[in-house]
């Protein structure tokens, strides 16, 4: 009876953890170049001194679908989206370098390149600033073209290079908002060097990879997994309860 009510009420808590995955995957289906988050459910047992006395299941998100999501064609000349592997680098909030998928890029009011989140752009030489006015262009290597407004005809200068890396043989962890970041040793975060061959399609973006129809169905299927562990929980308790009465009768 202990092991049931325990292995049922450990389900619902997987249970759970899977439908926070869900929703989190069905709130970002329309947000530009996000990773569906993938969540792992592991069966365990706890050893007694003479028998295995209890079952759980343990959940946890263990990355992203890193599939390729739909292209969407927008003709507008900072919009990027990576092509292969390839992933964008910024600075986090923090100051660090996190990696995105997002190429949904602007200029802010004080010159700095940033993405659809805000976060600044990283070029070869730290974060890419421009002059607060100028056409901003991107080539298809990734290279940063500028002209001034004022010379509207003078040939574009280029003066940087987004970071764009390539994550193939990399351990790479997805972060609460979205980013990915390199874990490394002592809790230091490692970066990723500048991958010279990756290219992006500008005038496009990648939208994310999550399929409505199928998180619905999962939101479902989640939904009614827990409903029959909650039943479970109902039985346990009822025959509980019933095997009590027995010793009444039999006192």
């Amino acid at each position: 009876m202990d092991r049931l009510i325990y292995t049922a009420v450990s389900g619902m808590n997987a249970s759970l953890n899977r439908e926070r995955v869900i929703a989190s995957n069905m709130a970002n289906a329309q947000t530009i170049g996000f990773k569906s988050e993938i969540l792992q459910a592991t069966p365990m047992t706890l050893d007694g001194p003479q028998l295995e006395v209890r079952s759980m299941s343990s959940t946890e998100v263990t990355g992203a679908s890193m599939k390729a999501g739909a292209l969407n064609r927008t003709g507008y000349d900072l919009d990027i989206a990576m092509q292969g592997d390839a992933m964008l680098a910024v600075q986090a909030s923090d100051g660090g370098e996190a990696y995105t998928r997002r190429g949904d890029l602007s200029v802010s009011v004080t010159g700095v390149l940033q993405n659809g989140e805000g976060l600044p752009v990283i070029g070869e030489r730290g974060p890419i600033t421009v002059t607060p006015g100028s056409i901003v262009k991107i080539a298809p290597d990734g290279g940063v073209l500028v002209t001034d407004p004022a010379n509207p005809d003078q040939p574009a200068q280029r003066i940087d290079r987004l970071k764009l890396v390539s994550t193939t043989g990399t351990r790479i962890v997805k972060e609460v908002g979205g980013q990915f970041r390199v874990p490394g040793a002592n809790g230091e975060e490692g970066v990723l060097p500048l991958d010279q061959n990756a290219e992006v399609i500008v005038g496009a973006l990648e939208q994310s990879n999550v399929n409505p129809s199928e998180v619905l169905v999962e939101m479902i299927s989640a939904q009614r997994l827990f409903d029959l562990r909650t039943k479970l929980v109902k039985t346990a308790g009822d025959l509980d309860e019933a095997g009590a009465r027995l010793m009444r009768i039999d006192s």
